[in-house]
């Protein structure tokens, strides 16, 4: 069995639409809220929201492991993400992910391109969901992949 490195904890109570989400630290407190164009009344986060922060910030780690590999500079990178929700059509819902990745010091296309691949691979997001949500990837605005 393999080293757990870290673990995180958190609470949620009252659920997406009128719930409170804190992590056992409390680094992290949040309302949670139905965004309004579900529906809802708005004025807090929601599991999308968090999901698009989270797989963001892990990618762009991802992003300095890869660009290490590649001996490419990764450190100015910007990554814009987007999460989707969607209804499956059996009652239930599927998320979609796309991850605009901007590499400034990376001028090079295929380069950029090569080096949002290798995170892809590394970043324990992306393998979290390969093969069960669409991932979108560009870097420097064009298509990865």
């Amino acid at each position: 069995m393999a080293k757990v490195l870290y673990t995180a904890e958190a609470t949620v109570r009252g659920g997406r639409a009128e719930g409170h989400g804190r992590t056992t630290d409390g680094a992290l407190e949040v309302d949670l809220r139905l965004p309004t164009e579900m529906g809802g009344q708005g004025g807090g986060t929601n599991p999308e929201q968090l999901f698009a922060v989270g797989y963001a910030a892990c990618f762009e780690g991802a992003l300095g492991v890869a660009g290490r590999r590649l001996k490419a500079e990764t450190d100015d990178a910007v990554i814009d993400s987007k999460v989707t929700l969607t209804p499956n059509g059996s009652g239930g819902f599927t998320l979609g992910v796309s991850l605009d990745v901007s590499l400034p010091s990376v001028t090079d296309a295929a380069q950029a391109s090569e080096i949002v691949a290798a995170a892809h691979e590394v970043c324990p997001y992306s393998n979290a969901t390969r093969g069960n949500i669409e991932v979108a990837l560009t870097a420097n605005g064009q298509p990865v992949g």
